[in-house]
């Protein structure tokens, strides 16, 4: 491989810690605030969380369990469509009141990257006023080159095509760039429109299947805080202490 030119970010559960108490708490509050009785606890949600997108995601779970049966076609779209926007609504509040840490290292990964004079990007199917707000706010000092989210594309993870879009925004070669993600989708899709790829496994992803990645940490790590374990991946090439610097990940894919 080459000089990596290009570091693309997985945003949910990357980024920031946010499906547990992020999105399935903002999802449980929309279907609430529409009159409707059922929740999504942690271990349903971590099934929905195989379906990408969170329109998609209502819609099997309204489909597998047979309910609001009584509705067209139309009506459940429109519906879902609604009930999404307030979700948003709700999630996003989450974000601004900074109920939601970012995770360990993704903050000083991307500072490091800056001063490369590395691309950095997000690629993810959450919405893009989400995306956004994050960028905004709590990574207000990164410069992202690149914001690529929610109905940018019309094939979520694991299909390739945020990431191949990705390619083609910079220009950049496949093994020019590298990947963050943090699941079995989010890797799959990486892999196949040919990046390389780190996950960084979190509470719903730490028991799936990533050996298609070309490292897994625990995260990313952080010098005075908390530390990343290395669970796939050559350690005496990478020369990893718990702490994964940008010079590390240069050099591990150029080799």
């Amino acid at each position: 491989m080459g000089t990596i030119k290009g570091i693309f970010f997985d945003q949910d559960g990357v980024i920031i810690d946010t499906e547990k108490d992020g999105h399935r708490v903002a999802f449980n509050e929309t279907f609430k605030a529409f009159g409707y009785p059922f929740s999504w606890d942690v271990d349903r949600y971590h099934k929905l969380l195989q379906i990408a997108g969170g329109k998609e995601r209502m819609r099997h779970y309204f489909e597998e369990e047979g309910l609001l049966s009584d509705l067209s076609q139309d009506e459940m779209d429109a519906l879902i469509k609604q009930m999404h926007k307030q979700k948003t609504e709700a999630f996003i509040g989450l974000i601004e009141s900074q109920q939601l840490p970012l995770r360990p290292g993704t903050k000083r990964l991307m500072k490091e990257a800056m001063d490369s004079h590395i691309t950095i990007g997000v690629c993810t199917t959450s919405n893009e006023r989400s995306a956004r707000a994050i960028a905004n706010g709590m990574l207000k000092e990164i410069h992202l080159d690149f914001i690529l989210a929610g109905d940018v594309v019309t094939r979520k993870k694991p299909d390739p095509e945020i990431y191949l879009l990705a390619l083609q925004k910079t220009g950049l070669a496949p093994q020019e760039c590298v990947v963050i993600e943090d699941s079995r989708n989010g890797v799959l899709a990486a892999k196949a429109a040919g990046l390389p790829v780190i996950a960084t496994t979190n509470i719903y992803t730490e028991k799936e299947d990533l050996r298609e990645a070309d490292l897994v940490l625990t995260c990313l790590g952080d010098p005075n805080g908390e530390k990343g374990i290395l669970k796939q991946g050559d350690a005496l090439r990478l020369q990893f202490d718990g702490v994964l610097h940008m010079n590390q990940i240069m050099g591990y894919f150029a080799a």
